[in-house]
Formats: C-alpha cells, sequence, structure tokens
C-alpha cells in the first residue's frame, strides 16, 4: 500500500463523505473487509479524487450519473449527501438525474428521483 496515497485517500473520503461516516466504516472493517477498505480508500479516494484535474463538485456529479447508471441506490444516496457537502445545489442534482433518465430509462431515474428527495429535505434543501 502507498501510505501517502492512502492518506491523501482518507482525506478526500471524509471531506465528502463526513469523518463520522467514514471512521464508522473503517472501524467496522474486520480481516475479510479491510483489505478492500484500505485499497478502495487508497485508489478510489486517493488516486481517483485525488487528481486536482477536476473538482470535487464536478466530480459528485459525475459520480451521480454513473453510480444511477448501475442502479446501485446505496451508493448513490451516500455519493448524494457527498455531493451537497461538494457544493451540488438540489437544482444540479435534479440535472443530474434528467441526464440518468436520458441515458439509462425512466424507471431508473425515477428510483435516483426518489432518494434525491430523501437526501436533500434531510438536508432541509427542498
Amino acid at each position: 500500500m502507498d501510505k501517502e496515497r492512502f492518506e491523501l485517500g482518507l482525506k478526500q473520503r471524509k471531506a465528502t463523505l463526513g469523518d463520522a461516516y467514514v471512521s464508522k466504516v473503517l472501524d467496522q472493517a474486520d480481516d475479510f473487509s479491510r483489505p478492500f477498505q484500505e485499497a478502495m480508500t487508497e485508489w478510489c479516494w486517493g488516486f481517483g479524487w485525488g487528481d486536482p484535474a477536476i473538482d470535487p463538485k464536478t466530480r459528485s456529479l459525475m459520480n451521480l450519473a454513473m453510480i444511477g447508471a448501475l442502479g446501485k441506490m446505496h451508493e448513490w444516496e451516500t455519493h448524494c449527501r457527498g455531493a451537497l457537502t461538494n457544493g451540488c445545489s438540489a437544482e444540479e442534482i435534479r440535472a443530474a438525474c434528467h441526464v440518468i433518465g436520458i441515458y439509462c430509462g425512466v424507471p431508473q431515474a425515477m428510483e435516483c428521483f426518489r432518494v434525491a428527495r430523501k437526501v436533500l429535505e434531510e438536508a432541509g434543501k427542498i
């Protein structure tokens, strides 16, 4: 493991998803899941999110579109909260749902809208 890239990833992950969420996930990791959590933190968050070529807000919108396309709604909800943390507005999240509808179909967009409404209501954004 590249310790420097892991630390960058940990910083990026906490900045987007929150210290409490990330600490809980890492604290709950056991011998079975810890290697994946460490690799994901280093690679996804250190290498991917650590690349300054794309700002966090844009990266969040990209993630919403891609995760929405995959239909991974638990992760979509987590990243919808992260998108708010990274400065995305309700209007930008709505636009991401529109893109999902155009390229992935109306049923998937409906799922994203349901989850977005929950997250946005909890955050007091709608």
